[in-house]
């Protein structure tokens, strides 16, 4: 379960990113060229959109990263991610797939209370 929560953890960071990219960007080029009425639109809060944009990611691949080592810290950062994804950009076709990896993926470590390895975290 760790090996898995590892893999989900990296690509729901890879995916977050991309989410991000565009979020991010988004916000910045309103900013630059102004709204277009019905169209572009700058959304009502732009820091929760920008600091989503890098820390969600961030925090999945870390958390990823840290699931085999410590499976309940490398879980909690990864539902972590997923919740701060999914205030902040919502659920939709962009964000489905990296919310829900993370999510599972932190689901995963956080229930792998029976190590392969020596060190439990229960």
């Amino acid at each position: 379960m760790r090996n898995a929560a590892l893999v989900l953890g990296l690509i729901a960071g890879i995916f977050g990113m991309i989410v991000g990219f565009f979020g991010y960007g988004y916000t910045v080029a309103i900013e630059h060229w102004g709204e277009i009425d019905g169209l572009a639109m700058q959304v009502q809060n732009v820091d929760l959109i920008r600091a989503a944009s890098l820390f969600a990611p961030m925090l999945a691949i870390a958390g990823g990263a840290m699931a085999k080592v410590r499976a309940l810290w490398g879980g909690a950062l990864m539902l972590l991610s997923a919740a701060g994804m999914y205030y902040a950009f919502g659920f939709n076709v962009f964000t489905m797939f990296p919310i829900a990896f993370a999510g599972l993926g932190g689901l995963m470590a956080v229930g792998a209370g029976k190590p392969d390895e020596p060190k439990a975290h229960f």
